[in-house]
């Protein structure tokens, strides 16, 4: 039973970051929710055709897996969403707990750091803000709790990460990738493509949609909506466009060690 149904379902991460591509799917479709770093692991299982995985999980497991191309979780500048957080500069910081739910936002941070000469000590820990800057002097936090943190302690907030690569690379910063293990059925693949594609066509197009789910994320999150429209509008897609391509195939070079480029399930 098992080996049939993993066909019919598809990973998200936890974060309001890809609601727009899975908030109105066809029930055709089940959704495996889960962390980033969690999701790689449930795509390499089977217990989803396809998921939105951190970018650095694709390059340890690029023998294994295809990306679907056209969809990602990108940030053209600021990210608001991947942030170092601290009560003291960057420069100053001695030891950075880094999130147990993100890998992508790990390997970059360390990168920018090494970029900057800097080398401070890092710690592995929950992603609890609080807990994090008790332990270390800095603490590293993604998707909504970043939000959330950065609206509540603004002041902390020592550097978007996004905003950061784009601008030592001039290129978008792609977190997540949609990869597809390497013996999926194709025409599953491509249905599911198809159908998320159009989800994310509906929500930029279409009033309606749009402002059910920006309203949905803002209430799930205690976001204004204004605020949730920027966040959606100006720094994060999840468009994958030539640009992006090209920054993310930087990343998976400079950051990841990965030589080749990303290969393509789907003629791209």
């Amino acid at each position: 039973m098992r080996s049939v149904s993993w066909r019919r379902v598809l990973g998200r991460v936890a974060f309001v970051n890809c609601d727009p591509v899975f908030s109105f799917l066809d029930n055709r479709w089940n959704i495996l929710s889960a962390p980033p770093a969690w999701l790689t692991g449930h795509l390499l299982r089977r217990d989803c055709l396809t998921a939105p995985i951190p970018s650095s999980d694709y390059a340890l497991h690029s023998d294994e897996l295809h990306l679907v191309p056209d969809l990602g979780i990108v940030s053209k500048g600021k990210v608001g969403s991947v942030l170092l957080f601290g009560r003291r500069p960057i420069e100053s910081m001695r030891d950075i707990a880094l999130p147990s739910d993100s890998s992508t936002s790990k390997s970059l941070l360390k990168w920018i750091l090494r970029e900057r000469n800097l080398d401070p000590k890092f710690l592995e820990m929950g992603p609890d803000m609080g807990t994090m800057l008790n332990d270390c002097d800095g603490a590293l936090l993604i998707g909504d709790r970043a939000l959330s943190a950065a609206s509540s302690d603004p002041a902390l907030v020592q550097l978007d990460l996004g905003a950061e690569w784009t601008q030592q690379t001039g290129l978008p910063m792609v977190f997540g990738v949609f990869a597809v293990r390497r013996d999926s059925p194709v025409e599953l693949v491509r249905e599911a493509h198809d159908d998320m594609v159009e989800q994310y066509a509906k929500f930029q197009r279409d009033f309606n949609i749009r402002a059910a789910v920006i309203g949905a994320a803002a209430e799930s999150i205690g976001f204004s909506r204004e605020r949730m429209e920027t966040y959606f509008e100006q720094e994060v897609s999840n468009v994958m466009d030539s640009s992006s391509i090209q920054g993310l195939t930087l990343f998976l070079n400079e950051v990841c060690g990965l030589k080749e480029g990303p290969t393509w399930f789907l003629s791209h």
